[in-house]
């Protein structure tokens, strides 16, 4: 059986700029602080009644943060959730190696 020819494209690393969005570091950003957010919440069992109070928002909100629907949730209240979830933000700024990024760990 003969094989396949299978075309692909290999990734930037960053899938929204890969789909042409705008602003797709800013994008990749908020994606990977709701998605450190969202472990949070399930590491400690919350539901997102609890988030919501812990958080000072409003249930709706919580389902919106962790569904990835992050249009209304800027960087800065993303690190505001982290730290009232008892989290330090330690921010590094170095040269870029290659094409400059901002990276979560």
């Amino acid at each position: 059986m003969p094989k396949r020819k299978v075309d692909f494209t290999v990734s930037s690393g960053n899938v929204f700029a890969d789909l042409g969005l705008p602003a797709p570091e800013e994008a990749l950003a908020k994606a990977e602080l709701a998605h450190k957010i969202a472990t949070l919440f399930r590491d400690r069992n919350l539901t997102q009644a609890q988030a919501a109070r812990l958080l000072g928002i409003d249930q709706p909100k919580i389902s919106a943060l962790t569904r990835g629907r992050l249009s209304g949730f800027s960087i800065e209240r993303l690190l505001r959730f982290l730290i009232l979830l008892g989290h330090d933000i330690k921010i590094t700024v170095q040269p870029a190696r290659g094409r400059a990024r901002v990276r979560v760990a």
